[in-house]
């Protein structure tokens, strides 16, 4: 019994030694700290670097900084630059490169140009150590990302521009680090510029033209192997963080390239996002916090009038320095006071490329003892004002962003967008579900609705509950991504009676239906389904035939014929579709004439759309199928179509998926029927209509040619 206290004893001194127990403490931490500090009003990232300050080796000494929590460290930061590149909306960045250009200018110009003589006249270091500090205070870390991303304004344009930024002036200020190390050790002669000019050139070729070319092939041939595909994407960070090494940078520019070179084939709302952003933010980020935390030295401020001055002066230029750089952008740009304080918050965190220049300086005897601890406390500093700063501003923006109008109904204070996606054929489900995934609004409380409609025959309710049972696969695809997905099963004697009740039922706003299949003659006689819904409901239809995964898509082209722009559902179908294309990251160009060019352009501001658009002029209506030469293999085609009687419809687009699949039988393709009327004049028209008599006479005519059937097989067989 001695022995087990004593054992006991032993696992609980400190340091702790024991891993279990080590990751047992953390996981602890990461769970505990956001929850009493959200109480508190405080961000939960603070709390986790207080409390790495308070476990770590300066603290209550409970761990200590070796290669596990380095490694962990290093994974977490990796990610975060990771995701940063990853959600980084590269449409928006392209047209805004200029922005980021002039912002990573200002961020590390200013910084620098206060930091200089501040460090050579006022606490009076040399040349070298003076240049060395002043061009730490240029770098930021992204630790307040996680909260951008977490109230989802991720996309804005003031969070594109301080993340091109950012990398910019990392990238600027390890290379100067590098220049500076070479030049310290006499080795910064043109042998060092050639090779790290190549190493920079072989290394960019291989993230953005090898490696999401074999994405791309990896994600096609193990399209339904999912857990294979985040392994495959934490392998690419990896690998892309090392080249970035062995290229002479640092590897979080390698994490960020390598967010950049797959951003197009990870969707924001797929599910391999959810599962990438969900571990990073559990696990692998919290453990890179902690570890700052545990990199400071409260004691630094009792050891000396010295040390905290210098600590005092380093925090306080690397604040104004960042808050300067963000004011003249939004004084050059026009943004909001929200947009300029969350380019300061997501900024002026100094962490992980500071510690780099100041930890490297300091090995080479250029900085002293005063520099590195007033740089640790710097870094508690920076990261509690970026954290405070990016919350309050991106709740903000966030608050602002959910006031604009996108056409949604409102019932209660809350969006009552309802998609239902009816399926026949099981096999075509996952493509179409991945679509109405894309498209939902997330603001709206409503499920994914997936309907089944059933036979009315004796075997009815043995389908149903077979019919379920294959439908709950697709509910977990659903929930992967974080989207509540709802199956409904029915029976009714004719499929698209069943879908025009159902949606009428659930008050459906959207209807997306797989591509149309043509089969017997009953089916001819009748009509064809997706005639029937058209002619019985007034729900915005989305007729889809997806021959590819959609991230394999290069463009959006729609064709929208004259007049579409008074469509009751014109600002859904387009609203929609410019969502498709940011999940998508890719451009959507728009064939139509004048009128509807002003239309889009106008619901584009007021919706504050982010979508990249192009418009050609396009009015051979009467042979529109000349489009055909002006659309590529991986464009995704739209053809806008309308119900007879609507103000845009045409003759001419009759028939039109027999048409679609002759002339565009490569391309993936979207017809759209936009709802015509006001929601309270739906269906009015069709209030007097009832399918009961017609279903009533199928089922009849079915019965009878069995029984035919029945009596010329009895009389074969005598």
């Amino acid at each position: 019994m001695t022995d087990f206290f004593k054992h006991l004893i032993h696992e609980f001194e400190l340091p702790l030694g024991n891993p279990v127990l080590i990751f047992s403490l953390i996981l602890l931490i990461i769970l505990l700290s956001p929850i009493l500090l959200k109480r508190l009003n405080i961000p939960g990232i603070i709390g986790l670097i207080i409390a790495g300050v308070a476990i770590g080796p300066h603290g209550f000494n409970i761990l200590e900084k070796n290669s596990a929590v380095d490694l962990f460290s290093t994974i977490g930061l990796l990610y975060i630059m990771f995701i940063a590149g990853l959600e980084l909306d590269m449409n928006e960045f392209k047209t805004n490169r200029n922005k980021s250009l002039l912002f990573g200018f200002f961020t590390f110009i200013i910084p620098l140009g206060i930091g200089f003589p501040v460090c050579f006249y006022f606490l009076e270091y040399d040349f070298n150590a003076s240049f060395l500090t002043a061009s730490m205070f240029a770098t930021h870390t992204l630790v307040a990302y996680p909260i951008v991303s977490k109230l989802g304004v991720s996309k804005n344009q003031a969070v594109a521009i301080t993340v091109g930024g950012t990398i910019l002036t990392d990238t600027a200020v390890l290379i100067i680090l590098a220049v500076i190390m070479s030049n310290s050790q006499g080795n910064l002669n043109q042998e060092f510029w050639i090779r790290l000019g190549i190493s920079l050139a072989i290394f960019s070729a291989i993230m953005f033209f090898i490696i999401p070319k074999i994405a791309k092939w990896f994600f096609r041939k193990l399209e339904s192997e999912k857990h294979s595909h985040y392994i495959f994407v934490l392998a690419v960070v990896f690998f892309a963080a090392f080249l970035a090494e062995v290229a002479g940078v640092e590897p979080i520019i390698g994490a960020f390239v390598a967010g950049l070179a797959l951003n197009k084939l990870i969707p924001h709302s797929s599910a391999l996002m959810n599962r990438i952003e969900f571990i990073g933010n559990s696990l692998f980020i919290p453990f890179f916090l902690i570890s700052v935390g545990m990199l400071v030295d409260v004691s630094v401020i009792l050891s000396g009038p010295m040390a905290l001055i210098v600590a005092a002066t380093l925090s306080v230029v690397a604040l104004f320095g960042k808050w300067f750089a963000a004011l003249f952008t939004q004084l050059i740009f026009k943004y909001s006071k929200a947009q300029r304080q969350l380019i300061f918050g997501l900024s002026s965190a100094h962490a992980a490329a500071t510690l780099a220049v100041i930890l490297v300086g300091y090995k080479a005897e250029i900085l002293d003892e005063n520099i590195l601890n007033g740089t640790i406390i710097l870094i508690l500093v920076t990261c509690i004002v970026a954290s405070f700063a990016t919350e309050k501003a991106a709740k903000k923006i966030a608050i602002e962003s959910q006031d604009d109008t996108d056409g949604l109904i409102k019932a209660n204070g809350v969006y009552s967008e309802h998609i239902l996606l009816p399926i026949q054929n099981v096999s075509n489900i996952e493509k179409l579900l991945e679509l109405a995934i894309f498209i939902k609004d997330n603001r709206s409380a409503n499920p994914v609705s997936i309907l089944s409609v059933v036979s009315n025959n004796n075997e009815a309710e043995i389908n149903i509950l077979k019919t379920r049972n294959m439908l709950e696969e697709f509910v977990k695809q659903a929930s992967a991504s974080e989207t509540k997905a709802n199956i409904i099963t029915t029976i009714d004697h004719n499929a698209a009676s069943g879908i025009v009740r159902i949606s009428r039922e659930i008050m459906a706003n959207i209807i997306v239906l797989g591509w149309p299949q043509r089969t017997g003659f009953i089916d001819k006689l009748i009509g064809e389904k997706v005639d029937s819904i058209l002619s019985n409901t007034d729900k915005t239809t989305f007729i889809c035939s997806l021959e590819k995964p959609l991230v394999l898509h290069k463009r959006i082209v729609i064709a929208a014929p004259p007049l579409t722009e008074h469509e009751n559902g014109f600002a859904l179908w387009l609203t929609k579709m410019a969502k498709l294309a940011q999940e998508l990251s890719i451009p959507i160009r728009i064939y139509c004439n004048e009128a509807t060019e002003k239309a889009v352009e106008k619901l584009f501001k007021k919706a504050k759309l982010t979508a990249s658009y192009s418009v050609v002029f396009f009015s051979e209506w009467e042979d529109f199928l000349v489009l055909s030469r002006n659309i590529h293999q991986e464009d995704l085609f739209v053809l806008v179509s309308a119900r007879k009687g609507a103000t845009s419809y045409l003759g001419i687009l009759d028939n039109l998926p027999v048409k679609l699949e002759k002339h565009f039988a490569a391309n993936s393709r979207i017809l759209i029927y936009p709802q015509q009327y006001a929601d309270n004049m739906t269906n009015e028209k069709y209030s007097d209509f009832s399918g009961e008599p017609l279903n009533k006479g199928i089922e009849a005519v079915q019965k009878i040619s069995k029984g035919i059937g029945s009596i010329l097989k009895r009389k074969t067989n005598e």
